[in-house]
């Protein structure tokens, strides 16, 4: 999130905007990254369980995931434009659970919503927080064909290191100190 972790509310719907998948993209896609018939062959894929040429699911969220980054990254310079400093993303320690539960046809209108579940302070990374977060998507026909539950980390604005930790690094700095930083 651009949104420093005390600033992040939950179970906000943040809209990350819809993307109209075509035939071409959607075999453009199969063919470098899931090449299976239902994805690249539409005469073959009328005779799937399908019934036609579907979206792979990993273009599904592909696509979704480019659109979080560009919304995440419009906040980030919204916040600047307004002279204030965006908050900080970490990486993802994981999904915990990922479903395709729709099918995306050529000429379906995904659209996509991030919204934070859950949030808490990092045991193992002080300044930092975790966001349980959800992703879903639905087509033109609001037919939810794709949700994930994610996790990330999103640094906090209040957190000061403890005065212990700071003498710590600040030692491990010295010449001749270089022991201290083997062993934290």
């Amino acid at each position: 999130m651009t949104r420093w972790f005390e600033d992040i509310p939950l179970d906000e719907a943040i809209d990350l905007g819809a993307h109209t998948f075509t035939a071409s993209e959607i075999v453009a896609f199969a063919t470098r990254y899931d090449p299976q018939y239902f994805h690249l062959d539409p005469e073959a894929a009328r005779h799937s369980i399908f019934g036609g040429l579907v979206a792979s699911g990993w273009h599904t969220i592909s696509i979704g995931h480019r659109k979080m980054v560009d919304r995440l990254d419009a906040e980030a310079d919204a916040i600047r434009q307004l002279g204030d400093e965006p908050g900080v993303s970490g990486p993802s320690p994981g999904v915990s659970s990922m479903r395709f539960t729709a099918p995306v046809y050529p000429g379906d209108t995904i659209r996509y919503t991030l919204t934070v579940t859950g949030k808490r302070h990092s045991h193992s990374l002080p300044g930092w927080g975790l966001l349980f977060n959800r992703i879903d998507a639905h087509n033109q026909s609001g037919v939810q064909v794709y949700t994930a539950d994610l996790v990330g980390f999103s640094k906090r604005r209040d957190y000061v290191m403890p005065l212990g930790m700071r003498l710590a690094l600040a030692l491990s700095n010295l010449p001749g100190m270089k022991w201290l930083r083997k062993k934290s």
